[in-house]
């Protein structure tokens, strides 16, 4: 693993995880999303992870007019590295998912390596009011839906993006997604320096005990040697306390409402920034410091802000 004094801080802004009446503060359209991305930015975000969502009821969304609707804002705002997604939602297909990705060329996109059970019912047992017709069958379903990205889905989302110099967050979300990324680079679709975002906490992926994040940093390091960055996600209550795990071990971190709503026991988070903030002053606390936008494009060796296409 790469070791820095220097954290990569990635802000996952919103996300098709959570419906958006779970929480008033979710930003739901273009300017919202735009003002949290700018928010998280300014409060010290390397990189921030963008989703869409439909303004009329919130639901998840790869149409790119939705994120036309606030990456050139984001951009003439703040310096801030942009990373959209591949992974939509669940319910959508690999050919829709990839459409903003390959439309606006971004410096960065998220990668799931590999398909998996995705199960959000369990929200169910905590959240029992929706606002729209759509997010309670959406999280109910979840017991009997895969998030799908086999091999070809993972060979032609690399492939497809390859001229565009789009470089990729590599999610994992178990063991096996770790040696599924190694097959990538094998076969030479993934270069270094990686940046392998471990996930850790949600239903159908790896659990978030301390070992559970322990397994998959050694496993990395057997796979990835000093070729990549360590970075980490953990799910709901799980966010800062594996934050904290991986900052320890000389790692990286990910915060965001997209993986979480709160900002500690029983509080919602007001913003994208106020997560930004209480990571960075654990960072600070460890005698760290968070990587500018430009210096994490130095680290990950990427492309630059004035070569995407907003």
């Amino acid at each position: 693993m790469k070791k820095s004094k220097k954290v990569i801080v990635t802000c996952a802004v919103t996300g098709a995880i959570h419906t958006p009446t779970m929480s008033p503060y979710l930003p739901i359209t273009g300017p919202e999303i735009a003002e949290a991305a700018i928010g998280a930015a300014r409060a010290g975000a390397s990189i921030v992870h963008l989703h869409a969502r439909k303004i009329e009821d919130g639901s998840p969304s790869q149409d790119p007019a939705l994120f036309k609707d606030f990456l050139p804002q984001i951009k003439a705002a703040c310096d801030v590295v942009i990373n959209i997604t591949t992974g939509g939602a669940p319910t959508m297909l690999v050919a829709e998912r990839l459409v903003p990705v390959h439309t606006y060329k971004p410096e960065v996109a998220s990668l799931n390596m590999g398909s998996m059970n995705f199960g959000l019912y369990g929200m169910l047992n905590r959240f029992t009011e929706f606002k729209h017709p759509w997010e309670r069958p959406y999280l109910a379903n979840s017991d009997d839906r895969v998030f799908k990205n086999t091999f070809k889905d993972i060979a032609h989302i690399l492939e497809s993006c390859a001229d565009n110099g789009t470089r990729f967050e590599i999610e994992c979300y178990d063991i096996g997604h770790l040696y599924t990324a190694a097959h990538f680079i094998e076969r030479g679709l993934i270069k270094p320096p990686f940046l392998i975002q471990s996930v850790f906490g949600l239903l159908g992926g790896i659990g978030a005990h301390p070992e559970d994040v322990l397994h998959m940093k050694r496993t990395a390091d057997r796979l990835f040697g000093d070729d990549y960055f360590w970075s980490v996600l953990g799910a709901g209550r799980n966010q800062m306390p594996i934050a904290t795990q991986s900052l320890a071990m000389g790692g990286n971190v990910r915060v965001g409402l997209e993986d979480s709503l709160w900002d500690g026991p029983g509080q919602l988070a007001h913003s994208n920034a106020a997560q930004v903030s209480r990571v960075r002053a654990l960072i600070e606390g460890l005698s760290l410091e968070i990587a500018t936008p430009d210096e994490a494009r130095q680290m990950l060796n990427l492309k630059g802000a004035n070569a995407v296409n907003f």
